[in-house]
């Protein structure tokens, strides 16, 4: 039985960590100014993940906070996946050489999948987070500006081939909203794609949000906004890793 993985999210612009709202970059809140305090805090609570995501670097095009993956993998335990400009070998080896666990992948997956499944096969599919951002049940890529023509299930199922088990699911219409999870959405990829590890991503507004996706067979949640709003606490959620 696989455990269901607590993921919190630190968002990354000029260093600081911030969240967005449906990834709209005039919609920014900053949390805090120190990311390190931030994942210290994590790890003192008994989380054991971190999805690092480094929105300047997302923008540009290439890494742009690579500093501060170094300064957390460095000091904390915590076991990250990284992403936002991963776009060459290079990247790649940096951010592995930085200190992350794992590097997430999003639109390079559809815009050049040859490269991805190079990578994959370099370093080994548990190297990768996939990120699949969802619109209406089609792959959204580019910051969720364009919507491609791809549908979720067939991009999963493709994946999957590759041996790329472990996938996050973003519904464009809930992120930094707290308005609830893509439950459905959810559940149907999770009963037409065997042999998936889906992570939800998105929309929790509170701790009944979490419970449902750990009932219906989500492998895991990441979690932003929720947690820096006060909506969920720490000690609720490390009480439904143990349960």
């Amino acid at each position: 039985m696989q455990t269901f993985e607590i993921i919190p999210a630190i968002d990354l612009i000029d260093g600081k960590c911030v969240r967005l709202s449906q990834g709209d970059y005039s919609q920014k809140t900053i949390y805090n100014e120190n990311p390190l305090e931030v994942a210290l805090q994590f790890e003192d609570a008994g989380i054991t993940r971190l999805h690092l995501v480094d929105l300047d670097g997302a923008k540009k095009g290439e890494v742009v906070n690579l500093n501060v993956l170094e300064k957390i993998a460095s000091q904390t335990k915590l076991i990250i996946d990284f992403g936002g400009g991963i776009k060459t070998n290079e990247t790649v080896q940096q951010i592995f050489n930085a200190g992350a666990a794992m590097a997430t992948i999003g639109s390079l997956a559809v815009k050049n999948k040859q490269l991805f499944y190079e990578w994959v096969s370099t370093y080994g599919a548990n190297r990768f987070l996939l990120g699949a951002d969802v619109k209406n049940e089609m792959i959204a890529i580019g910051g969720w500006l364009e919507t491609t023509g791809i549908s979720v299930y067939d991009f999963m199922k493709e994946n999957i081939e590759q041996k790329v088990t472990t996938i996050f699911c973003t519904d464009i219409a809930k992120d930094g909203l707290l308005q609830g999870p893509s439950i459905e959405l959810y559940k149907k990829i999770i009963e037409k794609i065997k042999g998936i590890r889906l992570i939800a991503s998105g929309g929790v507004s509170n701790i009944n949000d979490v419970v449902a996706l750990k009932e219906i067979g989500c492998s895991g949640v990441i979690i932003g906004k929720a947690i820096y709003e006060g909506r969920v606490t720490i000690d609720e959620l490390r009480s439904t890793i143990d349960d």
